[in-house]
């Protein structure tokens, strides 16, 4: 019966880290609050910061910024990489901007002021795909601007598959 507790409470401390990897965040744009801004250099730019953060679907990008001087639009490719602000996906302007990523790939996003774009406030991120989450890094945001792709691949199961590998073996063991 010892071996039974042990077992039980073992598989669940793993399945509670495991989902622990699987929680939908909130994502400061940038890390900081006042991120969203024309950037002083290139090292700068926010894609720098997105090509080190990992997006999982769920997740939601946050931007603070002052709505009087500033605004966020999402866009796709080809508005993102000529900056043009005419036909926007979805236009922001609160300065507490929120955007779910509900789907792997890259996600689009410019400022609304004229010039902005241009001088580098700018930013894609690239959602990974459930079955890449935990194993492949993000491709670069310079992947989508222009050049060819390259898809992250993997060899590895999804999460759910490999989680419940380890529940059924952990079944078995106990029966």
């Amino acid at each position: 019966m010892a071996s039974f507790s042990t077992t039980l409470a073992s598989s669940m401390m793993l399945t509670l880290l495991l989902l622990s990897f699987c929680e939908a965040k909130d994502i400061v744009v940038g890390g900081k609050t006042d991120a969203w801004k024309v950037p002083s250099s290139e090292s700068d730019s926010l894609n720098h910061w997105a090509e080190s953060s990992r997006f999982r679907i769920g997740d939601s990008l946050v931007w603070k910024y002052d709505a009087q001087k500033d605004s966020v639009l999402q866009v796709n490719k080809e508005a993102y990489v000529n900056c043009n602000t005419t036909n926007p996906i979805a236009e922001h302007k609160d300065g507490n901007t929120k955007v779910e990523l509900d789907r792997s790939g890259p996600f689009y996003f410019i400022s609304g002021v004229k010039g902005n774009c241009e001088k580098g406030e700018k930013l894609v991120v690239v959602v990974l795909s459930t079955r890449h989450r935990l194993i492949s890094p993000a491709p670069s945001p310079m992947e989508f601007e222009g050049g060819p792709a390259v898809a992250p691949t993997s060899g590895a199961s999804s999460l759910k598959g490999g989680l419940l590998v380890v529940l059924a073996v952990l079944a078995w063991g106990l029966f």
